[in-house]
């Protein structure tokens, strides 16, 4: 009879688990790994990451360290004046001053990321600076602009005269409503597997236009825009970054990775946690843009939104560069 009831007992506390885990409904022990085409691959949010993956390459191509082709390749993108949303050129918070985010992880889990870094055109290198040259894994605002004058970075003003012209319209109704797909994608987040089979990522941003003074998004947070793991595989997100901090997205993703979904799997359920949570606070989604992009160790990728318009840029031995739109959850 002892043994019966403790039969019962570790069969209910197995049912509980079960239950309580975020993985019950995936199946995800009983999925087959599939087997990719292994590297050099580079993908990167936006149609701005067609650029950015040509300069990634140029490392990626001399068998060079996935770490380096991302601090490049979204270099690029920071020190373009004409794109409105990263580095030189971003949009302004609603005092008219122009606060970077960024981040940077390797295959061997260092991590690095500056927040709120005014006058620094390339806030992924002050990053990768921190991961490297001190004990730290995070600088933010006066300290990182400190750190990176130090470091020999110059300083200089980033309110390019469109986005001050923009501000100042802004200014008459102060009507904070970012447009999805627009102002929402706020960020490049890149992605790379070199040729030794190491996974890197990047990812930076000057956040939402005309957002309160201080504002954070997902972009700098490890764990939340950007996460690698190189066993398991790498992700980044783009969106509305409180909602996927609420989740730590590229966290969960690269979890699920672990767990035997494909990239485009894992985002998939990244992005239904994400309309879960939005249901539970009653929240409407319409106005709300979420995209997760993901790489696997062998090459595989994939991606997922909440809502159609989301897209990014491929570069791989066997495809020389192209644009995919991305599946969404709502119509």
């Amino acid at each position: 009879m002892g043994n019966r009831r403790n039969f019962l007992k570790s069969g209910l506390a197995a049912a509980a688990g079960l239950a309580l885990s975020p993985w019950n409904t995936l199946e995800a022990a009983s999925k087959k790994k599939a087997k990719g085409p292994g590297g050099p691959v580079v993908l990167s949010t936006w149609k701005f990451g067609i650029k950015a993956n040509e300069e990634a390459w140029k490392v990626l191509a001399q068998n060079g360290y996935a770490l380096d082709a991302v601090e490049q390749g979204v270099r690029i993108i920071e020190s373009d004046p004409e794109e409105r949303s990263v580095g030189y050129g971003g949009r302004p918070d609603r005092d008219g001053h122009v606060t970077l985010d960024a981040c940077i992880m390797d295959d061997k889990a260092n991590i690095g990321a500056v927040l709120c870094l005014e006058h620094i055109k390339n806030p992924i290198s002050v990053a990768r600076a921190v991961m490297e040259k001190t004990p730290h894994v995070i600088l933010a605002g006066e300290g990182a602009l400190q750190f990176a004058l130090s470091q020999g970075f110059k300083k200089e003003n980033l309110l390019v005269p469109e986005s001050e012209r923009e501000w100042r319209t802004w200014l008459k109704n102060s009507e904070y409503k970012p447009i999805i797909n627009i102002e929402n994608h706020d960020t490049i987040g890149m992605l790379a597997l070199d040729a030794q089979g190491r996974l890197s990522g990047a990812c930076t941003t000057s956040g939402m236009a005309f957002k309160m003074r201080g504002r954070i998004g997902d972009s700098p947070i490890i764990g939340a825009g950007l996460y690698v793991d190189q066993d398991a595989g790498a992700a980044v997100a783009t969106g509305h970054g409180e909602e996927v901090i609420r989740v730590v997205g590229s966290h969960l993703v690269v979890m699920l990775m672990s767990q035997g979904l494909a990239p485009d799997e894992a985002c998939k359920e990244a992005v239904k946690q994400i309309e879960k949570k939005f249901r539970l606070r009653g929240k409407d989604m319409k106005e709300t843009q979420i995209g997760f992009l993901a790489l696997s160790p062998d090459g595989r990728y994939g991606a997922y939104a909440l809502q159609k318009g989301f897209n990014f840029a491929l570069k791989s031995k066997a495809e020389p560069g192209k644009l995919i739109n991305v599946p969404a959850l709502l119509p």
